[in-house]
């Protein structure tokens, strides 16, 4: 029997399941040869197994990469009413975008020409949603629901969900990873768990120096040998096991018990995932060269070996956010990321993966089609494009429509909680029975609302 079984048998009989009752139905499993981290079935047959978020931090403008709008040429400099719409700053009349569209592949998808690696040899593998919108126009909030679906920082992330309603296919690494430079504005809270046991929450690791032995602090035991240490756990855990029983089964500390395993399955098994250096020249060279490429190899490495979630930071502040110099903002952000994109949806087509694995492209949101100051977008929560690749998603097709500005979401408008379903459907869960019990009521990912997005399903 698993979670879901187990849960909607304590449904029907009333029995409440919040932090206590899950870590219960955990340990019995546990007792049954399971564990937390274990492959559960989905509730449906999944098309994707594994999600990588190419996350670009601070918003990308959707005018000046997959959403062309031939009237920003017409109308440039001057601020009809429908371009008159608020945002987080005061802005001038509109911009024309500072690059060429090129129609790409056999099914002539618009991309940008700052993305010429992506355009020549992906265009017809991405599934452009332009119709994108979300809540506010402030970095911070819409961080928290582009990563966790609601604006404070009180709900896990999606990939906790992912591994709560997934498990994981590798009990060696963790079952989340997130590769992000440095922090973002509000960090943790991101890839964090929350009311989730504290298993599901993600690890997260400083990718500004990819050396695998490295890379996660303390991973290797200079002093005991592998049987000393299985030794030594084997002890802890045993005294560890008396502690949780007469402390009421504390997930906390149920979550440190499994870290602890985890830990020392991994001394061997990241060190030898992180090691880049491991693939032939050939693969190397796919991706280029510099921090996010790297990045994408591991991402790639990490799938192939059961991962089910790698979320990846472009930058670890605001990279994206062009509210001066857009022109070479825009363009250098591209040309650090263009080739390395690229090279893991080829790499993933290579190794037979690009089928099972979904990857989500975009930022927290869009920028405005007007100017700020002399030659910078604003902030726009009211329309922006994110793509989508692989993982059961129709390829070379653009889903969805903003305004003849490319101001706001017009046309099959998608929310985040929207994207956030289909994700899930993808994977095999419905989104509206993957929920956890906390403070009384029952929570999910998609909150009460999302509607999956059937029209870009292959």
């Amino acid at each position: 029997m698993n979670i879901f079984s187990r849960r909607e048998m304590l449904a029907k009989t009333g029995t409440g399941l919040g932090m206590l009752g899950l870590a219960s139905v955990l340990a019995d499993e546990a007792q049954a040869g399971t564990n937390p981290l274990a492959e559960k079935r989905t509730h449906f047959p999944a098309r994707a197994k594994h999600v990588i978020h190419l996350f670009m931090n601070g918003g990308p403008s959707q005018v000046d990469t997959f959403d062309p709008k031939p009237e920003l040429e017409k109308y440039h400099g001057k601020k009809p009413p429908a371009s008159d719409k608020k945002t987080e700053r005061r802005t001038g009349g509109l911009m024309k975008s500072p690059y060429q569209f090129k129609k790409s592949g056999k099914s002539g998808l618009p991309i940008s020409d700052i993305y010429p690696n992506l355009a020549k040899y992906c265009a017809d593998d991405l599934c452009v949603i332009r119709s994108m919108h979300t809540d506010v126009p402030n970095h911070e909030p819409s961080l928290l629901m582009m990563t966790s679906g609601n604006t404070q920082p009180l709900r896990p992330s999606m990939g906790s969900w992912l591994l709560y309603g997934l498990g994981s296919e590798n009990q060696n690494l963790p079952g989340f990873v997130v590769l992000c430079p440095g922090s973002p504005v509000v960090g943790p809270a991101l890839w964090g768990n929350r009311f989730l046991p504290g298993i599901y929450q993600g690890c997260h690791i400083n990718n500004s120096r990819l050396d695998p032995k490295n890379i996660i602090r303390h991973i290797q035991n200079g002093q005991l040998g592998e049987q000393t240490q299985r030794d030594q756990l084997d002890l802890l855990q045993q005294l560890n096991q008396m502690h949780l029983e007469s402390n009421d089964r504390d997930p906390k500390l149920e979550a440190r018990i499994q870290s602890l395993e985890i830990a020392f399955r991994m001394q061997t098994s990241a060190v030898e995932a992180f090691d880049i250096n491991k693939e032939p020249a050939n693969v190397r060279d796919l991706y280029g060269k510099g921090q996010f490429a790297d990045a994408c190899m591991v991402a790639s490495r990490l799938v192939e070996r059961g991962v089910r979630m790698v979320q990846i930071y472009h930058g670890g502040g605001q990279p994206w956010d062009s509210h001066g110099d857009l022109e070479k903002s825009h363009r250098n952000l591209a040309s650090q990321s263009d080739m390395a994109i690229a090279g893991l949806i080829r790499d993933l087509k290579r190794k037979g993966m690009l089928e099972d694995t979904l990857i989500l492209w975009g930022g927290e949101f869009g920028r405005t089609p007007t100017t700020e100051g002399k030659d910078g977008r604003d902030h726009n929560n009211h329309g922006f494009s994110v793509w989508l690749a692989g993982g059961g998603v129709r390829g070379g097709m653009a889903y969805g429509a903003t305004d003849e500005f490319g101001f706001a979401a017009v046309e099959n408008k998608v929310h985040v909680h929207d994207l956030h379903a289909t994700i899930l459907h993808l994977m095999g869960l419905d989104h509206t029975k993957l929920t956890y019990r906390y403070s009384g009521r029952d929570f999910r990912l998609t909150d009460v609302h999302g509607e999956v997005v059937k029209a870009i399903i292959a």
